[in-house]
This record gives structure tokens, sequence and C-alpha cells, in this order.
């Protein structure tokens, strides 16, 4: 069997012919690049104008790929929990089966999306988004050490609070709690329900979703 080097992954939002979280995009593609032995793509131009959409790199060993697509509803999402384990995933890449079969997983349970759990039991990321709650007036979320993604979304929402407090929770212990989800396509969107049950909402989370783009 030939082992292949997965690409790196950046989906960049532009939104009013701007792309507000660009530098932050660079700034993890410059990592991962380092970190797995990946040529960095070079000057990259920065995406701007047109309608929004999403603008999608994904560089490779030997080249750079740019594709565009549209940007999809923003209406609050409900989560499950899957039964694939989560796998560590330090670097946004195309090795993503195991958050395909997730999202499988979700839809075919009438969900929007799906919670990975680590070998632990604790909650991780979900296939699509990063997961978040509301601890009074502390924002949390797993901690990095989980081997999960450092999503753009999650910096952005630490420049926004000052930082988030990392803490390992089982999916029990998120019954009840506000939830939200966020990531550097979508920003920030309140969690409808959470394992078939209603989700309180918090108005901190209409708060981070003004303020995520600006």
């Amino acid at each position: 069997m030939v082992y292949r080097t997965p690409s790196l992954i950046e989906t960049v939002r532009v939104r009013n012919g701007v792309a507000p979280l660009w530098y932050l995009h660079l700034r993890r593609l410059a990592s991962s690049c380092k970190a797995l032995g990946v040529p960095f793509p070079g000057e990259l131009p920065t995406p701007e104008g047109g309608p929004d959409r999403v603008h999608r790199l994904e560089a490779g060993p030997r080249a750079l790929r740019v594709s565009e697509r549209r940007v999809e509803g923003e209406a609050p999402v409900s989560l499950v929990i899957a039964a694939v384990p989560h796998l560590p995933y330090p670097h946004k890449t195309t090795d993503r089966a195991q958050f395909e079969r997730a999202v499988e997983e979700a839809r075919s349970a009438g969900a929007d999306d799906a919670v990975l759990l680590a070998p632990g039991g604790q909650v991780a990321e979900c296939a699509i988004w990063g997961i978040f709650w509301w601890e009074g007036d502390r924002l949390c979320a797993p901690p990095l050490s989980l081997g999960i993604l450092p999503g753009v979304g999650r910096v952005r929402l630490e420049e926004l609070t000052g930082g988030i407090v990392e803490r390992r929770a089982g999916p029990e212990e998120l019954v009840g709690r506000s939830l939200l989800v966020a990531n550097a396509v979508r920003g920030v969107v309140p969690v409808a329900s959470f394992r078939g049950r209603p989700v309180p909402q918090d108005p901190g989370t209409s708060r981070l979703s003004r303020s995520f783009w600006s």
C-alpha cells in the first residue's frame, strides 16, 4: 500500500467583499505546513470582492488547488452523539473519514451534526463545527490536548472573549447548558437541541455572533 500525505485545507469566508479572518487562516496554514513538511504555497492573493462565498484552499506536497462554493445556512443546529470515536485531528487535512461518517450518522438521525467523543468519553468536536458552552459568563470548550482541531473560529472567539476556559466534559455534563457551535465559514450559531433535548439560550451567544466578523 502506498501512503499519500494528506493535503491541508483552509475554508475561508468571503463576506461583503472581504475575508475578515484571512490572517488567521494564513497563520494556521503556515504552522501546519511546517509541522507536516508541506511546502507553503508562497504568495497567496487575498480573496476579495464578488458575492458572499467560501474560498477553499487545498495545499498538497506538489500543488495548490483553489475552489469556491456558496455559503450554507446559519440556522440553529441540532446535535447528536456520534458512534464513531474521535481520533486526533490537530491539522485540517483532507483525511476526514471520521467526520464524514459522523455526518452520515447525524443525518440518519435527523440531526445537523454529531459530536465525536475522545477515547475517554469526553466531548471533543463536532464533524462540522467546534463546540462551546457557557458556564455563567465563561465560555468553555474541550481542551486542545484531546487532539481536536485548533479551529480558526475558536481562535476568533478567544480574541473576542479574552480567553476560553478549557474543560474536559462528558456529554451528560452538557445537558441543560447553553451550547453554541462555531467555524470560520458560518461564524457563531446557537445549538437548538442536544441529544433530542431543547437547549437553553444565553444572550452571550448573540453578542459573539454579532461581533464575530467585525
